[in-house]
């Protein structure tokens, strides 16, 4: 059965705007382009619902770097999700090495340490933030789900400072 995509009245409907966002977090240009704002210390546009992850390659050895919402912060602990699922690149990469610097807000390059959350904790850290955010949740399920060709399974990462 096919999913309409508009409404009698020509309007998009969910389904139509998470395949509208799962094309957009596909286009590499367009999830890139926060990264030179980042870099150029104006993370704080964001506010701190972002962060920049810089990231060591695991083949290259190179920085790498990605912008990612973060659904979850306490003190010392700030959680992201991978809308990409566990074949994400920079999951990949942090899975090997998991010392990462973050841009959030007016902080630059804050050093930190990641871990993939046990899948139980993953689906506790996305229940709470489909709790506060409800619509965005949705949408971003809803997207998850259409670039993973059916239920996502969406792995949760959390940084918190490296051990002294």
């Amino acid at each position: 059965m096919t999913q309409k995509t508009t409404d009698a009245a020509g309007a998009a409907t969910p389904a139509a705007l998470d395949q509208w966002a799962a094309r957009l977090l596909q286009t590499r240009w367009i999830v890139r382009a926060p990264i030179p704002l980042f870099r150029a210390g104006l993370g704080w546009l964001f506010g701190g619902r972002f962060v920049m992850v810089e990231h060591t390659g695991r083949k290259s050895g190179e920085p790498r770097y990605v912008v990612l919402e973060v659904i979850e912060r306490e003190t010392n602990a700030l959680r992201v999700a991978s809308g990409h699922g566990p074949r994400a690149q920079w999951l990949k990469n942090l899975a090997a090495n998991p010392a990462a610097r973050l841009w959030v807000g007016r902080s630059k390059g804050v050093p930190a340490m990641a871990r993939v959350l046990p899948e139980i904790d993953a689906a506790a850290a996305l229940a709470r933030y489909a709790r506060v955010h409800p619509d965005a949740w949705d949408h971003l399920k809803g997207a998850m789900d259409e670039l993973n060709g059916g239920e996502a399974i969406i792995p949760v990462v959390e940084f918190t400072p490296p051990s002294r």
